[in-house]
């Protein structure tokens, strides 16, 4: 067994990630050959991740507040607390936060030698934004 106190500072997602604030706490990084890692990913209202995809795959797991996600091609989806998302491996797509609520996930993620954790595209507009459900 090994407890890692928390001394990694929360840092702000970057602008050619994200759209709005979005802050990023580092849960696990596991040594080879495990391949997990896993974030804390908190989106303020409105706030988004650009489009992308993860060559082995991704999980999100829904803590807190009301969020969206969309494959590319697909509906937007509501998510809620207790949800998961599993997105296929390459599978493009965005998730976030409703416009009018916070969202906290759990991001899982895979990579090895010879894939990225993710691949970063581009920014979801506003007009693709404003396409999301309702989430009264």
């Amino acid at each position: 067994m090994k407890i890692t106190r928390s001394s990694v500072n929360t840092v702000k997602g970057p602008a050619d990630w994200f759209t709005g604030d979005v802050y990023i706490d580092a849960v696990a990084t596991s040594p080879a050959p495990s391949r997990v890692s896993a974030n804390l990913v908190h989106f303020m209202p409105g706030a988004r991740t650009h489009w992308h995809r993860h060559p082995l795959s991704q999980t999100v797991f829904v803590t807190e507040g009301i969020g969206l996600c969309q494959r590319r091609g697909g509906p937007i989806k509501v998510i809620r607390p207790g949800d998961r998302v599993l997105f296929e491996a390459n599978e493009e797509h965005w998730h976030g936060a409703a416009s009018n609520r916070l969202m906290v996930h759990l991001a899982i993620n895979e990579s090895d030698a010879d894939h990225d954790v993710v691949h970063w595209l581009t920014p979801v507009t506003d007009e693709e934004y404003v396409a999301s459900p309702t989430t009264d």
